[in-house]
């Protein structure tokens, strides 16, 4: 039953692709509401700082052909870690899993939303705590095994100006940089308590901005943990009942790359 399940959520995924950007999807039967949490990819896409290059689209073609139908096509460059990304472990770990090695089993499951709007808005230093995540386990119930857990800071809600989304648009420096996310301890207790796959937030980073050491990221990658970092719409969530799919470009060897991630909300 858990094997067709998924096949159906992944079917539905596939879908997508042809869906206009929103917050929404339209419903397409009486079972599920879908929700887009990427950001699209264009010119004012944010980068981590040290990388100053930034999405690039070249246009190789477009207009109508000697044979008179018209046809468009492009190039296109990104770094791997801007834009809406996964974090493969082998970002942070010499023998973790790179994103064509990632299961599709880590990539597809029940979503948690911890939501710390509240503690963010005072605090853009904020990090998540295990004290946090029970008291979140007291009103909502345990985080299953397998989860993607998704850490709703209202960050995205800055997206795309980069000074107030980083807290510094410095280029090439990320030295100055001030925004909440995970910590230590949350991470630890997600990943060894609560068996979490995937740790996915609404920052720049797993890591806090004024993380120098990143441990969040080592935590996560020791234990082939993968990350999605600049998300957005959680908002639109609830903090259980649906179902996350977070599909990357297949990219062989790779440390990251851009992810297309969604949300099934349960009807109900």
């Amino acid at each position: 039953m858990r094997q067709c399940a998924f096949l159906s959520v992944a079917s539905t995924a596939l879908l997508l692709a042809g869906c206009s950007p929103g917050a929404e999807v339209p419903r397409r039967n009486d079972e599920a509401r879908i929700f887009d949490l990427t950001h699209a990819y264009g010119e004012d896409t944010i980068y981590w700082p040290t990388d100053t290059r930034g999405f690039r689209l070249e246009k190789l073609a477009s207009g109508t052909t000697e044979a008179g139908w018209y046809y468009s096509a492009n190039a296109f460059c990104t770094a791997e870690h801007g834009g809406t990304h996964i974090d493969a472990p082998s970002h942070f770990h010499e023998e973790g899993r790179a994103v064509d090695e990632v299961p599709l089993d880590d990539l597809v499951g029940p979503g948690v939303i911890i939501d710390v709007t509240g503690e963010t808005s005072g605090d853009p230093d904020y990090r998540l705590t295990r004290a946090a995540i029970e008291r979140h386990e007291t009103k909502h119930g345990v985080i299953p095994h397998g989860a993607i857990v998704l850490l709703r800071t209202g960050w995205s809600d800055r997206w795309p100006d980069a000074r107030a989304y980083l807290g510094d648009d410095t280029p090439g420096d990320a030295g100055n940089l001030s925004f909440p996310s995970y910590g230590e301890d949350a991470a630890t207790y997600l990943i060894d308590e609560r068996g979490v796959r995937v740790l996915g937030v609404d920052t720049a980073s797993i890591d806090y901005g004024r993380s120098t050491d990143f441990p969040v990221h080592r935590i996560a990658a020791a234990q082939n943990v993968a990350g999605l970092e600049n998300l957005t719409n959680l908002g639109e969530l609830p903090e259980t009942g649906f179902t996350v799919i977070a599909l990357p470009m297949k990219i062989a060897g790779g440390s990251g790359g851009p992810v297309r991630v969604v949300a099934m909300v349960d009807a109900g």
